[in-house]
């Protein structure tokens, strides 16, 4: 199967854009033959929105998902990407899987929210989402979710081995796709796609680099600092020896 990560800037609230591009990223992704295409956090209706979020943000059942449905109808392309979603007076910041006939595969809410302008919209989740496609077994995480390796390890014992991670990582933390994702992937024999932001939205300036990291803790492809879509082979992990993978799941000891 092949994956296509999309890094560009924030739509920063012009959802009409947001819907533009992400009609362009699915089709340049059904054409290079990938089954998903991944998008940042909060890609609806962008992540730096803070007085604008509260307003902007839609229920599951909502305008949004049915465009994207009919996206992914039109491009014969599944989707996994960032929104801002309203259940009443609730708001969270939540990630969704669509497959190539729009149908929901997973429904994700951010349980780790950073820093406190984060807090101050939106309400934290409390439960993972896995699902299967295209013979793998996927989770979703979003963003700071993945810089705490117990939500990592608890999806590796529930059987995932694919993870999709929507993210707006900002400018400065490079730590994140250069050696927490690799560590992660690495601890959990797990293949882990972070798609993140670039450029910068209402004075808020995003760090890039994209990344898929195979089990090995090796990079599939990797992205710089500006716009970008990459697109992965997963077909490359299998041929990765299954002798240099980590055995810290087996190995694991608790005292």
């Amino acid at each position: 199967m092949k994956l296509a990560l999309y890094q560009g800037p924030s739509p920063a609230g012009d959802t009409a854009a947001a819907f533009a591009t992400i009609d362009t990223t699915l089709a340049a992704a059904a054409a290079s033959g990938a089954r998903m295409a991944i998008m940042p956090e909060l890609f609806l209706p962008g992540y730096n929105q803070t007085d604008a979020m509260a307003t902007l943000a839609q229920p599951c059942d909502g305008e949004w998902q049915a465009r994207l449905a009919q996206l992914c109808r039109r491009h014969g392309c599944g989707l996994t990407i960032g929104w801002a979603e309203r259940a009443g007076d609730t708001i969270y910041n939540t990630a969704t899987s669509l497959d190539d006939t729009g149908t929901v595969l997973a429904h994700y809410r951010k349980i780790q929210l950073f820093g406190q302008s984060e807090a101050e919209i939106f309400t934290p989740g409390d439960a993972y989402a896995l699902f299967d496609f295209a013979g793998h077994r996927c989770a979703l995480l979003i963003c700071y979710d993945i810089e705490f390796a117990h939500h990592v390890h608890a999806l590796a014992d529930a059987g995932a081995t694919l993870l999709l991670v929507p993210t707006a990582n900002p400018a400065g933390f490079d730590a994140v796709p250069d050696a927490m994702v690799p560590a992660r992937a690495a601890e959990t024999a797990m293949t882990i796609a972070y798609a993140n932001l670039c450029g910068s939205e209402n004075r808020l300036r995003y760090g890039g680099r994209s990344v898929v990291v195979g089990p090995d803790a090796r990079p599939l492809a990797s992205a710089g600092r500006g716009p970008a879509l990459l697109v992965v082979d997963l077909e490359e992990v299998g041929r990765i020896d299954p002798s240099t993978l980590s055995t810290q799941a087996r190995d694991r000891r608790l005292v």
